[in-house]
């Protein structure tokens, strides 16, 4: 879905206000390298590696660290701007939407992208966990191969 300049423009500007109000209520500041962090995830529809966005922010502000934007991407995350989302073996990807929806992921290359499916428990109440296990909430991942490791 392409947006004109204009829409673009209009979402980024209102996403930093929220962003800049989010900070402030947690006593977090707004800096330029955060706001790189924070644009940059915006504009992606899969859901990076830290390094993937560094090496993306690292255009825009060549003097950047790659700890700098592990910090701010924590931050972003403790401020509730984004999500972390982490597996067993170590990684993590970061998603700029932070409300409860589900995921596809490549098993080839790792990338992740929102997956849009109805929301309620009917899902859920198809599993049965063992006896005993009080399920307070579920994740959908659906795992598989995308297009270009499919080549």
């Amino acid at each position: 879905m392409k947006r004109t300049v204009q829409e673009s423009g209009g979402k980024r500007k209102a996403g930093l206000e929220e962003l800049r109000r989010r900070l402030d209520e947690r006593g977090g500041h707004m800096t330029r390298q955060r706001a790189a962090v924070y644009d940059y995830l915006s504009g992606v529809e899969h859901h990076p590696t830290a390094e993937e966005v560094f090496l993306n922010v690292k255009r825009r502000i060549p003097k950047i660290s790659l700890a700098t934007v592990y910090k701010n991407l924590e931050a972003l995350v403790a401020c509730e701007a984004i999500s972390k989302l982490t597996y067993g073996d170590g990684s993590a990807r970061y998603d700029i939407r932070t409300d409860h929806h589900y995921h596809t992921r490549c098993l080839g290359c790792g990338r992740m992208w929102d997956l849009e499916a109805a929301r309620g428990k009917s899902a859920l109440e198809q599993i049965k966990p063992q006896p005993g296990f009080a399920v307070s909430d579920f994740r959908l991942e659906l795992l598989g191969h995308c297009e270009d490791c499919r080549g």
